[in-house]
């Protein structure tokens, strides 16, 4: 088996933790190399991009978090053999980078601006893609978005929603997605039901 390491944020979310997860689920060993924020500015030139995730296999370098997602899935038996299903998946996962990419800039702006802008994406895109996430995973059955199990795209999706009732984004209603997709938030905790995952947050002390 090759030596893999991902390397990403010391933190449990983000973008690079269906990529944990996924590995974990699938009993693939990897080094875990968890970034600092103080050490980042040192480490970001030895990026491909200058951003993580960045997953390592027998030390050849992979970047962009759904090229590493659809990697790490189809090693472990977490990515749709189908072609359709696969571009079910694809779709999610597409779908959350696009509202992540409206996010992370927010992160690093002067206060008065932040919260302005993170109030227009609380009533504008935020809402839009958690209600048509929502009818994807209706149409699919409502458990799961592709594939009728679960794939990686449930891990980014439920890593979305953990993230936006997590508090971490300040002028962002934790309950908002509660009150616009409540079924994601219903899919979001069958996803941290399952054993592996369940197993994997319960060994680092880490509540879901």
């Amino acid at each position: 088996m090759a030596d893999m390491k991902l390397t990403y944020f010391d933190f449990h979310g983000g973008r690079g933790e269906p990529v944990r997860l996924a590995l974990t689920m699938g009993g693939v060993p990897f080094e875990d190399d968890r970034v600092a924020m103080a050490d980042w500015p040192e480490r970001k030139g030895g990026t491909p991009f200058g951003a993580l995730p960045v997953l390592e296999v027998d030390g050849k370098p992979l970047s962009q978090s759904n090229s590493i997602n659809r990697y790490v899935a189809k090693l472990t038996g977490l990515y749709p053999s189908d072609f359709w299903q696969a571009a079910l998946c694809d779709e999610a996962m597409d779908a959350v980078e696009d509202l992540t990419n409206e996010i992370v800039p927010t992160m690093f702006m002067p206060d008065d601006e932040k919260k302005a802008r993170r109030e227009e994406l609380a009533e504008g895109p935020i809402p839009l893609y958690l209600k048509r996430l929502n009818q994807n995973l209706a149409v699919q059955g409502g458990r799961y978005f592709a594939d009728d199990r679960l794939t990686i795209a449930d891990l980014k999706v439920a890593m979305l929603i953990r993230q936006l009732r997590s508090g971490i984004l300040d002028h962002i209603p934790t309950d908002l997605p509660d009150r616009v997709a409540p079924e994601l938030v219903e899919h979001f905790q069958r996803v941290m039901k399952d054993p592996a995952i369940a197993a994997y947050y319960a060994k680092r002390g880490v509540e879901i």
